[in-house]
């Protein structure tokens, strides 16, 4: 499965930059995040718990960034494994955009899902797919916003 898109923040690119970098951030912002730790400046160890229509797992991982070139843009790769609810890999192109006081951010990925997941359908993976992304956006600028007005 692919997905693209792209969404505009109301902050400046190096407070988008050091969100992005932020586990307390992303924590608070990936729907289902139970925990995230950064184990080394390019790697991290979290667990998520998604909920597939009337299937969940809890997944156990590891999110790598790779072609870093701070502030503008890194792959993210990640790696987790769900039990027997199966295993989930991908990763996105992540590029940031100075637009003045904003900051558009760009990605691009590639999602492979395996084990009882894959048998779930297309459809029900790419809507749950959706609203993730759409949930964790939604709460990343809402995130970035309130770090930027505190300061």
């Amino acid at each position: 499965m692919d997905f693209t898109g792209e969404e505009r923040i109301t902050a400046p690119r190096d407070m988008v930059w050091a969100a992005l970098n932020d586990p307390d951030i992303m924590r608070g912002c990936i729907p289902g995040c139970q925990n995230i730790e950064r184990l080394s400046p390019d790697s991290f160890e979290a667990t998520i718990r998604v909920k597939f229509s009337l299937l969940s797992a809890t997944f156990h991982g590891q999110l790598t960034l790779a072609n870093v070139d701070a502030p503008i843009s890194y792959t993210l790769s990640v790696e987790g494994k769900g039990g027997l609810a199966g295993f989930a890999r991908g990763s996105a192109d992540v590029v940031l955009e100075d637009r003045g006081e904003e900051t558009t951010l760009h990605y691009r990925g590639r999602a492979e899902l395996g084990g009882k997941l894959a048998q779930l359908g297309a459809r029900l993976i790419d809507s749950t797919s959706q609203r993730l992304a759409e949930g964790f956006f939604s709460d990343f600028n809402a995130a970035v916003v309130a770090r930027m007005v505190a300061e």
